[in-house]
């Protein structure tokens, strides 16, 4: 075999080899679900405040309520990455949404919706969390928006300290 044919034959070699492979990974990979295509996480949608209330102070928690928007990427990013997780765990955790018709009691006792119950609070920002306690009073400053990834565990972290050590007091 002269050394062109040779190169020739390694490389279409080669090429069939990746080809295959591709073929091959593709294949294994067809069964698998795509992170994409997992479930959202998803926080339960606030009720009744007073009783989700209570039943977060008898745990000797503060009630966190995540006000959400439809669509905001870091609506997502909070719920997947922390919120949901939390919740999973037992942490008291709503979620309130902006723009929603869900009927919600509020902490008046009254029937509202979640969009008013948001009004009420003048959120504007999504997400905010409120860190409520007795009596419905915000025990720490909100979490308004975002924040970076790398730091949003650290910033919650240090509010529900701080709601906690509020509890105490």
């Amino acid at each position: 075999m002269s050394q062109l044919n040779a190169v020739t034959h390694d490389l279409m070699t080669r090429r069939t080899y990746v080809s295959r492979l591709g073929l091959s990974l593709t294949g294994a990979l067809v069964g698998l679900p795509l992170l994409s295509q997992a479930a959202p996480a998803i926080l339960p949608a606030a009720t009744s405040l007073p009783d989700e209330l209570e039943k977060a102070l008898k745990a000797k928690e503060p009630l966190i309520v995540m006000v959400s928007l439809a669509g905001c990427p870091f609506c997502k990013m909070a719920r997947e990455s922390y919120l949901s997780p939390m919740q999973k765990q037992g942490f008291p955790i709503v979620q309130v949404d902006m723009r929603s018709e869900l009927p919600v009691k509020g902490l008046n006792g009254q029937m509202q919706t979640h969009d008013q119950c948001v009004k009420q609070w003048r959120v504007s920002i999504a997400p905010t969390l409120i860190f409520l306690g007795p009596k419905g009073q915000e025990l720490v400053e909100r979490m308004e928006g975002g924040y970076l990834p790398d730091f949003y565990g650290a910033y919650l972290d240090e509010r529900i300290a701080l709601a906690r050590k509020s509890l105490r007091s």
